[in-house]
Formats: C-alpha cells, structure tokens, sequence
C-alpha cells in the first residue's frame, strides 16, 4: 500500500558493519532483498509481525533482521560484510517478482 523507503548503505570496508532501515515497514511479514551488479533480486531475510526469522544461507550468522512495529520500522544489522555482499539492498513484502511496486533500494559496496 505505502512505498517501503531504505536508508543506511553505503561505502564499507570488508569485515565492517552497517546498519540498514526501513520505514513505512506495517506489513505482517517483511523482507530484506538484494541485487548484487548484473544479476537478479533475491530475498536474503525475512520477519513475521511476532518477530519470527529466516535467513539465506549466505548471510546467516552475519546479518540481523528486525523490526519495531510501533515506529513501522524495520532493520537489517549488517557484521563481517564480505565485498559479495555489495548490492542494492531492497526492503518489501514477502511475495517477490510477484510485489506489485519497489522502491528505490539503498547501495551498499564493500572494499576489499
């Protein structure tokens, strides 16, 4: 219904941390998406309005999802981020190619 909007990317050193956000975040379940340069969008986390999680494979253990319901806000606390981890970082519902609009996305490069 309301744009999902990202902030918090940005240029990092490999092994640093960055902390993303998203507002306007009221849907039940959310998720954090990323499109690393020439490939495809794909979900890398998940939270349900209780606070249940999934993670990929390739960012578990580092990557933190969550979210504060009273402000419509949720986060994706990035640690030990690897120069593969640099993409377009999306926040939106859970449905993928089948979500109906994206916002704009937040960069987020990693240096090696």
């Amino acid at each position: 219904q309301v744009q999902q909007v990202e902030s918090g990317g940005g240029l990092v050193q490999a092994g640093g941390s960055l902390k993303l956000s998203c507002a306007n975040a009221g849907r039940n379940i959310l998720a954090w998406y990323r499109q690393p340069p020439g490939k495809e969008r794909v979900i890398i986390a998940a939270i349900t309005s209780g606070a249940g999680t999934f993670y990929d494979e390739s960012i578990k253990g580092r990557f933190t999802i969550s979210r504060d319901n009273a402000k419509n806000m949720m986060y994706l606390q990035m640690n030990n981020l690897k120069p593969e981890d640099t993409a377009v970082y999306y926040c939106n519902g859970p449905r993928g190619t089948k979500e109906p609009s994206w916002g704009q996305g937040t960069q987020v490069t990693v240096s090696s």
